[in-house]
């Protein structure tokens, strides 16, 4: 562990710290939600000021959602208008729940982080794509810092390095952050949603355990209602407590596994590469330089040091670039040998590092063509360690080994975690934590505490909107608010999770495949849904003839979810904040009239309680 992190560690008696497993509400988010009521409350009389008089409960507020589906950076921007538009109109004062799914909890992140001051976030994410801001350094430096991690995945990198460019932002913050508006209900209660990948791909058509999600205050599965505090979500866990505990990961490490549904295996490959090549040119500039200076001919020690130094990391480099493109590239054993050649030449005296470096690539070089290419990247990610430990060991203390300390050693960390990305690649590993239902005795679901390690991912692989966690019967939610940002058909979240609903046996408005054709062929800007039980559903669909007229499929290609930041203008910025704020304005009265439905509703529940 780091000890600069070592600060950030949460407090805990691993004695007595145990998994909590109750059904119902967690404490804090009981308390959080019971004085949200109030506000919500005082929000109702508010609104029924502007209309007519309204029959308000005394004690019980209607329960209102508002969901926000997946749809990479236009379902990030979409969200944000449509919660600054609900906070305009004095709408979101009324709401309980927050909840979303992949880009719709980036736009959460920011909103909770900034205390929901809309006007801020909208203008600081204007000024990000109007300069093009994005911190490429700042977020090299965290990736390379979470590839000393255990657990690194493919995870780490998409979310230093893709997340944090699509958004223009690092959020350094963590989610236990957010408890200070949450807990005096002044927010709405968020719920960031996830999925266990091991258990949904083994159960997709019965899937209810895999749903996962994230609050200010914990973290786990609802279905079993299993958590753990936030703090320490990513900590080791065996038999129920607490064994070895870490630093709470930061929300920009949580948008990454969040929203994590568009990785390229391509993308991610090309970006390794063009790294590759980024160092290797910084390495020749590097020696070019050296060779310049005075010391460089006075010493034939150190020209010879700085000589075997550039050309066995450029060795390095290159083989790793090869082993990118292709495993199993016929030029990689020839590769393999010349470095081994190069070490040979370079040595300096007999130390035991450069012999065990000797000696794994005779092995690794008569090998290669017998392992898996995981085996094949760790072996190089060894090589890359054991190198750093050459250097450290190279006696050289003198001003040119300052002088090139910094370089070589910023390009060797870089270039192992770039290994090990590429390693993580080979294997699609996503979203690698700490299990901490680990050999869990109350727990009767062995696939639940078999596994060491989890494997956490965006929820949208299953349905692209949070309707499973503010259907839990705890909740109590009454009327649910989808704003749908999806690629594809608008009425896909709703078919799902009505699925879901029908397998699970939760009560959910029933739905002809007919009318949802029918809707999706020019879909308006809200349908209202209904059923006999359970909570109402007002849909939102973002691309709409109401606010689009005839320009719904180009719309959905300007925006598409697939596209990156850079393809982003201040103006396409501008307009989709603009279509998302219309769907809320342009349903106000209808929103407000199921509010007060909702409202009379509890009413009528508080009278016959009486």
């Amino acid at each position: 562990m780091n000890p600069e992190n070592l600060s950030k560690l949460p407090l805990f008696n691993k004695n007595s710290f145990v998994v909590s497993i109750i059904p119902g509400l967690q404490k804090e988010e009981q308390e959080a939600v019971e004085k949200r009521g109030c506000q919500v409350l005082t929000a109702l009389k508010k609104l029924s000021k502007d209309n007519e008089a309204w029959n308000l409960p005394k004690a019980q507020p209607p329960v209102i959602a508002v969901l926000g589906s997946g749809g990479g950076l236009r379902a990030h921007i979409a969200c944000l208008g449509v919660l600054s538009e609900l906070k305009t109109l004095g709408l979101l004062d009324a709401v309980t729940y927050l909840s979303g799914v992949s880009g719709s909890t980036w736009a959460l992140s920011s909103f909770y982080t900034k205390d929901g001051n809309t006007e801020d976030i909208e203008a600081e994410l204007k000024h990000r794509f109007d300069q093009k801001e994005w911190d490429f350094k700042h977020s090299l430096e965290k990736t390379v810092e979470a590839g000393k991690l255990e657990n690194y995945s493919l995870t780490d990198f998409w979310a230093y390095i893709v997340v944090s460019k699509q958004t223009r932002e690092l959020q350094d913050s963590c989610l236990s952050s957010m408890t200070k508006h949450v807990e005096e209900g002044t927010l709405p209660y968020p719920i960031f949603a996830a999925i266990d990948d091991d258990l949904h791909r083994d159960h997709k058509e019965k899937a209810q355990n895999p749903w996962f999600e994230f609050t200010p205050h914990h973290a786990g599965y609802p279905a079993l209602g299993a958590y753990i505090p936030i703090a320490h979500f990513g900590s080791k866990f065996m038999e129920g407590r607490l064994v070895r505990p870490e630093p709470e990961r930061d929300l920009s490490f949580l948008k990454g596994l969040w929203g994590s549904a568009l990785a390229s295996l391509e993308e991610i490959k090309n970006f390794i590469l063009d790294q590759l090549l980024s160092l290797k040119e910084k390495l020749n500039m590097t020696h070019l330089h050296l060779k310049g200076e005075r010391f460089y001919h006075e010493s034939t020690e150190v020209a010879g040091w700085i000589d075997s130094t550039g050309t066995i990391v450029e060795e390095l480099l290159d083989l790793a670039m090869t082993y990118i493109k292709d495993p199993n590239a016929p030029g990689i054993l020839e590769k393999l040998q010349v470095l081994q050649q190069k070490l040979e030449a370079g040595r300096r005296g007999d130390d035991e590092v450069s012999e065990t470096a000797l000696r794994w690539l005779a092995e690794m070089a008569q090998d290669w063509n017998n392992v898996s290419p995981e085996d094949q990247g760790k072996f190089l990610e060894q090589l890359v360690q054991c190198f750093m430990k050459l250097e450290e060991h190279s006696g050289l203390s003198s001003y040119p080994r300052l002088f090139f300390k910094d370089v070589m050693s910023e390009i060797l960390d870089t270039f192992k975690v770039l290994i090990k990305t590429g390693v993580c690649c080979f294997k699609w590993e996503w979203g690698t934590i700490y299990n901490f239902l680990y050999k869990h005795g109350d727990i009767e679901e062995k696939e639940m505490s078999n596994r060491e390690l989890l494997h956490l991912v965006d929820a949208g692989f299953a349905i692209n909107s949070p309707y499973p966690l503010v259907l839990l019967p705890a909740r109590n939610v009454q009327l649910i608010l989808s704003f749908d940002f999806s690629a594809g058909d608008p009425f896909e979240t709703i078919r799902s999770t009505a699925k879901y609903c029908h397998d699970h046996k939760i009560p959910f408005p029933l739905l002809e495949e007919a009318k949802l054709k029918e809707w999706s062929a020019a879909p308006k800007s809200c349908y209202i849904l209904k059923g006999e039980k359970g909570p109402v559903v007002m849909h939102f669909p973002l691309f709409n003839i109401d606010t689009c007229g005839a320009d719904i499929q180009k719309l959905s290609e300007t925006y598409d979810t697939f596209k990156m930041a850079d393809s982003y203008t201040l103006d396409l910025v501008t307009q989709l904040l603009r279509l998302s704020k219309e769907n809320v304005s342009k349903n106000k009265e209808t929103i407000l009239s199921q509010i007060r439905s909702m409202a009379s509703h509890r009413l009528q529940e508080e009278q016959r309680n009486e």
